[in-house]
């Protein structure tokens, strides 16, 4: 084994094996996913499955007699990629709806202190206009300072000389 001198930066393993895009795959099994879970390719694989019986038993075309043993494989291939296939969409669905909820549970946190803040706005509002002057107070004291006012007027003409008509 070579010793390395440089230290600073770490070794580069080489990678053997197939590289390929971990998302473009994983949006190809959702493709698949979506597909198999169709009724589409129910009715599909059902007539082809229906097609090949009929070609064997009838002898039409026989190239795979009765217990069907290359059918049986076929559908086991298929059956054997389709689950690992569906499992991966599955699981990146699981990691959006992961993502997904917790962007909701930060937005109901900020809409709940939102909430919050405006409550207690409103609050200090009420409170502050506790205190403020309406007009139905003024026409009160209005209506008292002119009783008032008219009180001594007329208590004014009350109490001043009366003149005497001349006769």
């Amino acid at each position: 084994m070579k010793r390395r001198q440089d230290l600073s930066t770490p070794r580069q393993r080489r990678r053997v094996g197939i590289h390929y895009d971990p998302d473009a795959f994983g949006q190809f099994s959702e493709a698949i996913a979506r597909f198999l879970g169709t009724g589409r390719y129910l009715v599909i694989q059902t007539v082809i499955v229906f097609l090949w019986v009929t070609v064997n038993v009838f002898n039409i075309a026989p190239f795979d007699d009765y217990p069907f043993i290359f059918l049986t494989l076929i559908l086991s291939l298929q059956a054997s990629y389709a689950a690992p296939l569906i499992l991966l969409a599955q699981n990146r669905q699981e990691d959006r709806d992961r993502e997904q909820l917790e962007r909701d549970r930060e937005m109901a946190a900020r809409t709940q202190a939102d909430t919050e803040y405006l409550a207690r706005e409103l609050a200090g509002v009420r409170l502050a206009l506790a205190d403020v002057v309406t007009t139905e107070d003024l026409r009160d004291q209005l209506e008292r300072i002119n009783e008032a006012l008219d009180k001594l007027i007329s208590s004014a003409d009350d109490s001043s000389p009366r003149q005497q008509p001349d006769a």
